[in-house]
């Protein structure tokens, strides 16, 4: 008589610039059972709130509902939001993050969140009460008042005209109207997914930390740190919420801020809500072994990226965890602080990082049955 021997839960991410998410667990799930066989596997699909998340929330049996909604520099996208229920997952990065930027090209003065706003009306429209918005990858420093004018928000100046799109505009604002929110918003719940914790402004605000990155020079950090500065202080005279210091305000070019001080949202970790969105806990139940991973570990990772939130909630579980991934910077004793007993890497297979990069999915195939047959034995 035989017993069961436990499953294998696979959670992962993707090989950046190789693989997609569901193409890395296609090819570990193959490997363990190469070297393996027979052993249950079981997967879901990791994120930390950029892109990739909505792929999450789908693999964890939400339908995706498409949406049009304007990029980050007007243009029209195509987009959806996750929905499981009156339950739904939006996704910042896919309706006007970075990667929609029209030819990758930065615009850090004018990039508008609106077409988060716009994504969030449809879903309360089409009756969503829980809302969870992820809040990566985004490519503008706005405020969020992009998103608040979608949700029914007007933004003024002195003449009482709208601002156009764009945290560079913010300095010229004189009023603020939020009379016309969306009225659904105030029968909703709202949990942001963030793993930054900077706050608003300032050195560690989000035009000095983040604005580099969206396309901002020296002299533009400074305008648009002056705009976030004019509006927290506009919508902090309505509200009497005092937001701009609480950590993640930064976040997503002050959309985190938007959501605390004008939303009432809940902020938690990507990685938590997407594990639960996905019942982790009770998929680890019986496991013998957890499998993580993504394209590069590094120190990164020890700041609470994906796998190292995969690690904690394997802990918490009971089950052993190691790592698989493209190449790692970290010492054995560095992962064992993110909470990895092993690291496997496709270069130990094969020391050319651009062969792996080319060979990634038979190589992580290869990699996967020797995980298998090392921890599995």
């Amino acid at each position: 008589m035989t017993t069961d021997p436990g499953h294998v839960l696979v959670a992962c991410d993707k090989f950046k610039g190789s693989l997609t998410a569901h193409e890395v667990v296609e090819h570990l799930e193959a490997g363990l059972r190469d070297g393996a066989p027979g052993v249950g596997v079981r997967s879901v699909i990791i994120a930390d709130g950029g892109d990739g998340t909505l792929d999450a929330a789908e693999v964890a049996g939400f339908e995706p509902v498409p949406v049009q909604c304007s990029g980050p520099t007007g243009e029209p996208v195509e987009t959806r939001y996750a929905r499981r229920g009156d339950e739904a997952v939006v996704e910042m990065a896919d309706a006007c993050g970075l990667v929609r930027l029209p030819g990758g090209e930065r615009r850090a003065l004018d990039a508008s969140s609106a077409g988060l706003g716009e994504v969030v009306a449809a879903a309360l429209d089409a009756g969503v009460r829980n809302l969870v918005i992820g809040i990566g990858g985004s490519a503008s420093t706005d405020g969020g008042a992009g998103m608040l004018t979608a949700l029914g928000a007007r933004f003024l100046d002195s003449d009482g005209v709208e601002l156009p799109p764009g945290g560079g505009a913010l300095t010229r604002l004189s009023s603020v109207d939020l009379d016309g929110l969306h009225p659904a918003l105030a029968d909703t719940r709202i949990t942001v997914a963030c793993d930054v914790d900077n706050p608003l402004l300032g050195e560690r605000g989000a035009a000095a930390i983040f604005g580099p990155q969206k396309g901002a020079s020296p002299e533009h950090v400074v305008h648009l740190d002056a705009g976030l500065a004019r509006l927290s202080s506009l919508v902090e005279a309505q509200t009497g919420r005092h937001a701009a210091d609480l950590p993640r305000a930064g976040a997503a070019g002050g959309v985190g801020w938007a959501t605390l001080a004008v939303l009432g949202a809940t902020m938690r970790p990507g990685i938590e809500i997407v594990l639960a969105l996905n019942d982790f806990d009770e998929m680890a139940k019986g496991a013998r072994l957890v499998v993580t991973g993504e394209g590069s570990l590094d120190l990164q990772t020890l700041l609470g990226k994906a796998p190292a939130g995969v690690a904690r909630a394997a802990h918490r579980a009971g089950v052993p965890i190691v790592a698989v991934c493209g190449r790692a910077l970290l010492s054995e004793e560095e992962a064992r602080e993110a909470g990895f007993e092993r690291l496997y890497r496709l270069t130990d297979l094969e020391p050319d990082e651009a062969v792996c990069m080319a060979e990634a999915g038979p190589l992580l195939r290869r990699l996967a049955a020797h995980v298998a047959r090392a921890e599995l034995a």
